[in-house]
Order: C-alpha cells, then sequence, then structure tokens
C-alpha cells in the first residue's frame, strides 16, 4: 500500500474537495478514507491482474473493513457483479443484515446507476469515490444518491441520502486506467465517460476497434 502523508492536506486542497463537490452533500475525505481509497486502487490492478477492468471497492462498517472485491464480470459471465455489488452482498453476509447503515462503501469509480441503487436500499452511511462517471454515475449523472424523494415516499425501502466524498485520491485511481490500457483510457476521457465533461455526439472519435475489446470484456 503506497505511503500517505495525511499531514500534507492543506485549507486549499479542503477548499477544493468543497469546490469539486458544490451543490452535493459533500464531505472532505479523512485519514481512514485515505487509506481505504488506497487499498481500492491496489485491488484495482489486482482487477486487472484477474483479466476485468480496474475496479475495486472496500466496505467498513464504522473503521473495520468487513468486505472487499474486485469486478467479477468476466470470471463469472454476469453483468451485475460490479465490485460494488460483490462487496455489498459480502458485506450483508458478515454483518448478517441488509441493512448497512453504519458503513462506508469506498471505490475507485462513482458506482453506476444499478450499483447505486442498492447503496440507497441498504442505507448505507457514506460513500468515498476517486473518479467521476458523468455518463454512468448515480451521483454525477443520474443524481440517485442525493435523490430525497425515494427516501421520503418510500422510507420502508430507501435510506437517507448519504454523506459523499468525490475525487479522492483521483490522480493515483486514474493512473491505474492510464497504465492498464493509454489509449483506451485517453479515449474514455474524452468521450467524457470518467473524469470530465461529456463530448456532443459529433465529436466523439470513432475508434471502434479499441470499445470493441471493452465489450468483449463483458462478456
Amino acid at each position: 500500500m503506497p505511503k500517505l502523508h495525511s499531514a500534507k492536506w492543506s485549507f486549499r486542497l479542503e477548499c477544493s474537495f468543497r469546490k469539486a463537490n458544490r451543490g452535493r452533500r459533500a464531505q472532505v475525505p479523512n485519514d481512514l478514507d485515505l487509506r481505504m481509497m488506497a487499498r481500492c486502487i491496489e485491488l484495482s490492478r489486482d482487477s486487472i491482474a484477474a483479466g476485468e477492468l480496474p475496479f475495486g471497492c472496500v466496505i467498513c462498517h464504522d473503521e473495520e473493513v468487513v468486505s472487499e472485491a474486485t469486478n467479477r464480470v468476466v470470471r463469472d459471465g454476469d453483468v451485475t457483479r460490479h465490485a460494488e455489488m460483490v462487496a455489498m452482498s459480502e458485506a450483508q453476509r458478515v454483518l448478517g443484515t441488509k441493512r448497512l447503515s453504519r458503513c462506508t462503501l469506498y471505490t475507485n469509480v462513482e458506482p453506476c446507476a444499478m450499483c447505486c441503487y442498492c447503496i440507497r436500499e441498504t442505507r448505507m452511511r457514506k460513500l468515498v469515490y476517486a473518479i467521476r462517471s458523468p455518463i454512468m454515475g448515480g451521483h454525477s449523472k443520474w443524481k440517485i444518491l442525493q435523490d430525497k424523494e425515494i427516501s421520503g415516499v418510500i422510507p420502508e425501502v430507501f435510506g437517507r441520502v448519504p454523506e459523499i466524498a468525490g475525487a479522492v485520491m483521483r490522480e493515483e485511481a486514474e493512473a491505474v486506467w492510464q497504465d492498464w490500457h493509454p489509449m483506451i483510457w485517453r479515449i474514455i476521457t474524452f468521450r467524457g465517460c470518467f473524469g470530465g465533461v461529456a463530448q456532443a455526439a459529433n465529436e466523439v472519435p470513432r475508434r471502434e476497434g479499441f470499445f470493441r475489446r471493452l465489450t468483449l470484456l463483458h462478456r
């Protein structure tokens, strides 16, 4: 695990996190957040070694790790086996309950809409992620994580809006994707799938061969 220099987190960095999450229920990362995100990044490398895309997730109950996972889409032949889904299932098994209201979910990439509905249904207390997902994310795009209506109308099913900290160790997380396949990562970021703002349709580069490789990883 990389050495963390938490003492170097300055007031300017705190302001940058607040600015990046303006208008959201944002949180500045603490020392535990940094340690767990470092573990997620390590898991994302393990995911590559297992033939999967670079995704890693850790769930803590208070400050104790109760589950961690990589993507298992390829190995299990199941598109629902995202790292977050696998980790939530394991956390429920370990804790013996469907409710994860004292838990924090850490992931190297903002969870998709599917995963975010499960985060709300398990009543997760907090979410920490590194890389934004402006096209697929349940925070940046679909607003599932900050939707108060679903928990207000159906409180028997959905938990309250969780605390959220985004862009935590973003550069370190992005470096794993860059190392995995530099060209594919450039296309992903150009299209605005991860990190930046989505490009207009007529600005999308036609590199179907590379994205066909991504598709094959999910079969």
